[in-house]
């Protein structure tokens, strides 16, 4: 209880304990202080949650889950933060157990354990989520929303329109230990990019929970919308939520070893080949919506193709050369906001981590625009476009036998009998209904 007691601030009343499902929406209990006993924040809940659509609230058929039956939620202690936008209020981040182990559906149980196996081949990743997101108005029955500006990408005019609010953020971001490197306003009108800190890949995860969680709340409060769905308006830039990955060993980072291939060492091209290996699978896990696939376009910068490069843009995976060469990360492009963290960062560590193992060789570097090439081209350094429909990618993923090991039995059923529930009905709507039903869920 000293823990909780010893908060900086007295006024704290409620404890939320956080969980992200399977539809990546992130949901809460709160516990009142004075219910808490041993320093230890626990709530029960259904274990048909797992099973529950972005869509509607109910337990889908086919995921093996039902509302009979609960699991526990146990806080994580370590993760206790103050909510600055929310006075009276503070939140740890929820792991599902049942029967005092982890549960096999719970995704950030799933996280651990594909850090756990990244820890038995002598690694650890390192990671951070880079964030693109609209602000955006009301604007009557019509048309529900536009955006909060009309600037272009960079605009110093877009920085003093939003100083305000996102001083806000990123003040707020601070306050709950996520670091903050960069912001500018991004291409589409009143989209804006705010980077972060890297942290180890457990923390990253927790960290794109606290963000999404904040720049909601804050533009809310500033009479503002912020969506990360990824893609809004159909002649304006999407939404994307890249991944930037690093490979450390023993304290030392493992990317770069100028006496290999393309400066990478054998164990970075290795991780880097598995997950081209699986990302036509994978694309179910990080671009899990059917708007995830209005934003994946040729010559729009997300990666279209399977590929990947030297600094280039349009490669589904950009490995970033500094001006002294030096190659500190690289940049997963093909993933999404809508995407659940922990799912969506376990699964690129899992094919990472299959690369290794299969010792798989890395092809060349794309050094151009792919869709600049012709097929013939194309082929002939095995450049493939990527799953242009959700359907696609989840029948990929159906596939992927390293992918469903690594998730399990019962959360890989529930997770694509959630996904394929959500595909069905999303895309029998037209856009408008599918943006006022998904706008204020990511």
């Amino acid at each position: 209880m000293n823990e909780i007691k010893n908060m900086d601030n007295s006024k704290t009343q409620f404890i939320r304990v956080l969980w992200c499902d399977n539809a990546n929406i992130i949901r809460a209990k709160a516990v009142h202080v004075d219910a808490i006993k041993d320093n230890n924040v626990s709530v029960g809940i259904s274990r048909g949650q797992q099973g529950v659509p972005g869509v509607y609230d109910g337990v889908v058929a086919g995921s093996g889950l039902d509302p009979v039956g609960e699991i526990t939620l146990k806080g994580d202690m370590s993760t206790l933060t103050i909510i600055p936008y929310a006075p009276g209020h503070a939140r740890v981040m929820g792991d599902m157990t049942k029967n005092g182990k982890v549960w096999e559906n719970c995704p950030r149980g799933f996280l651990k354990k594909m850090i756990s196996d990244t820890l038995e081949e002598g690694l650890e990743v390192k990671a951070a989520f880079e964030n693109e997101f609209y602000l955006l108005k009301k604007d009557g029955e019509f048309n529900p929303y536009i955006s909060s500006d009309s600037t272009p990408f960079a605009s110093t005019y877009s920085m003093d329109i939003n100083y305000e609010v996102i001083g806000d953020m990123v003040k707020s971001l601070i306050s709950q230990d996520v670091g903050v490197e960069q912001y500018y306003p991004e291409s589409g009108p009143g989209q804006h990019e705010i980077t972060v800190n890297y942290a180890d890949a457990l923390k990253a995860a927790d960290n794109q929970i606290i963000f999404r969680e904040t720049v909601r709340a804050v533009a809310h409060k500033h009479e503002l919308q912020a969506s990360f769905l990824p893609k809004i308006f159909p002649d304006t830039a999407g939404s994307g939520c890249h991944i930037h990955l690093s490979l450390w060993k023993n304290g030392k980072n493992v990317l770069q070893d100028s006496e290999n291939d393309y400066s990478l060492s054998g164990t970075a091209q290795q991780f880097i080949a598995g997950i081209l290996n699986h990302l036509p699978s994978l694309m179910a896990i990080t671009t899990p919506i059917p708007r995830s696939y209005r934003r994946i376009q040729p010559q729009k910068w997300v990666g279209a193709f399977n590929s990947w490069g030297l600094n280039n843009r349009e490669a589904a995976i950009r490995v970033i050369r500094e001006e002294d060469s030096a190659i500190k990360h690289f940049e997963f492009k093909t993933v999404d906001a809508s995407s659940n963290p922990y799912l969506a960062l376990g699964a690129v560590i899992a094919a990472g981590l299959d690369g290794i193992k299969k010792m798989m060789e890395l092809p060349e570097p794309v050094m151009n625009d792919p869709a600049t090439l012709t097929p013939a081209e194309r082929d002939k350094i095995a450049i493939k476009p990527l799953p242009t429909t959700l359907e696609e990618a989840l029948n990929n993923l159906k596939e992927d036998e390293v992918l469903m090991d690594a998730l399990g039995i019962e959360l890989s059923q529930a997770y694509i009998a959630v996904k394929e529930e959500e595909l069905s009905l999303i895309e029998k709507l037209d856009p408008k209904k599918e943006i006022e039903l998904l706008a204020d869920k990511y």
